[in-house]
């Protein structure tokens, strides 16, 4: 069983938002089940493979996302990360990766849509980003 969630950090950049959902949304298709936002998700089940994602456009990682891990049972799960910025650099599926060490979950692999450091962030994710992380997906589920 597989489980996408995402949290939608952008710092108030609302159009960034809805990259992330996107990329969550793709993954979802890929696997057949529903995106969800951790901050309506109450739990994950007992046994899910676990796709996990946020966005990082110049802010700080949320609360609300490592609360969302330190309520959940991540104990040698295996949790593939995906994420969105606005910078390149894919710090925020690094950032995921060092909250969830202390949970002692399985990485089991990673995917980045490196967006572009313009404030005009000119259709990101574009349609080969879309295809990269429903690739992936595919990828996570052999």
């Amino acid at each position: 069983m597989f489980e996408v969630v995402y949290y939608p950090n952008c710092g108030g950049a609302e159009k960034m938002c809805h990259g992330i959902e996107k990329v969550a949304e793709a993954i979802a298709v890929e696997l057949d089940v529903k995106a969800e936002d951790i901050k309506s998700k109450n739990g994950l089940a007992k046994d899910s493979f676990v796709f996990l994602g946020s966005g990082c456009y110049g802010v700080k990682r949320g609360e609300e996302l490592q609360e969302f891990i330190a309520r959940n049972d991540f104990k040698g799960r295996k949790v593939a990360l995906f994420g969105t910025s606005g910078n390149g650099k894919g710090n925020e599926v690094k950032a995921i990766e060092e909250m969830l060490k202390p949970a002692s979950a399985h990485i089991a692999g990673s995917f980045c849509c490196k967006g572009h450091p313009s404030i005009l962030f000119k259709e990101h994710p574009n349609d080969e980003e879309l295809t990269g992380a429903r690739e992936f997906a595919s990828e996570m589920k052999k």
